[in-house]
Order: C-alpha cells, then sequence, then structure tokens
C-alpha cells in the first residue's frame, strides 16, 4: 500500500508565500559536507572570513534590486540567516520603466559576475 497516494509533497512557491498573509521570512541558506562559508576551517586550516563581505553586499545589492527589504541577517562559519520583509506597496508602485531597469542592473551584474563584460552584451 501507497502512503502518500494522491499527496503532493512539492508545492508551487506562489502557494507557499502568502504575502497578503504574511509578508516577513526568515531564510536559511547552509554549506553541506562540512564546508565553510566564513571563519577558520580547522580541518584545512583555511580561513574564509572574507566571504562575510562578499555576502553582506550580495544581500545589500540584491535587496535593492527587487522590492525586498531586509530586516536582520547573522552569517556565521557554515551558514546564514536573512529576516526578509516583502515591501508589496514598493514592487506595486514600480512602473514598467522602473522594473526594467532594475533588471538590466541584476542581469548586468550576473554577466559581470560570470566573467563577461556587462557592457559587451546588453546593449
Amino acid at each position: 500500500m501507497h502512503l502518500l497516494k494522491g499527496i503532493t509533497i512539492t508545492r508551487a512557491r506562489k502557494k507557499l508565500v502568502a504575502v497578503e498573509d504574511m509578508p516577513f521570512y526568515h531564510c536559511i541558506s547552509r554549506c553541506v559536507r562540512r564546508a565553510y562559508l566564513c571563519g577558520e576551517d580547522y580541518q584545512s586550516g583555511q580561513n574564509f572570513d572574507h566571504r562575510k563581505l562578499w555576502l553582506v553586499e550580495r544581500i545589500k545589492f540584491l535587496s535593492s534590486v527587487f522590492a525586498i527589504d531586509v530586516c536582520a541577517y547573522a552569517v556565521m562559519s557554515n551558514h546564514y540567516h536573512v529576516v526578509l520583509f516583502i515591501n508589496q506597496d514598493e514592487a506595486s508602485s514600480l512602473d514598467h520603466e522602473q522594473i526594467l531597469e532594475r533588471w538590466l542592473r541584476k542581469s548586468k551584474e550576473s554577466l559581470w559576475v560570470s566573467g563577461v563584460p556587462a557592457s559587451s552584451s546588453c546593449r
């Protein structure tokens, strides 16, 4: 007998996130295989403290592109937490030109990170 017959385990994000009911979200991202995100890795002897600034800058950048406010964050050696507020008022006040400008800013940044100069591909 199959106990999960007829039960869907995965759900679409639009069904999981009910911004109208709860605009605050606590999100966690964790490293796997005992990898270190930040701090001193006692197995390898390497120090990854420089990554904390990278992560904080990335969170700030993404918050400036999307209508998401960062209420709090904590970066530990192998994981981080962010408390986010989905700013519906800001999102609904953006016109098409502002949305496009934000998307292009994000796209250009992504291309630059991948090693492709943004100016050569986003004309």
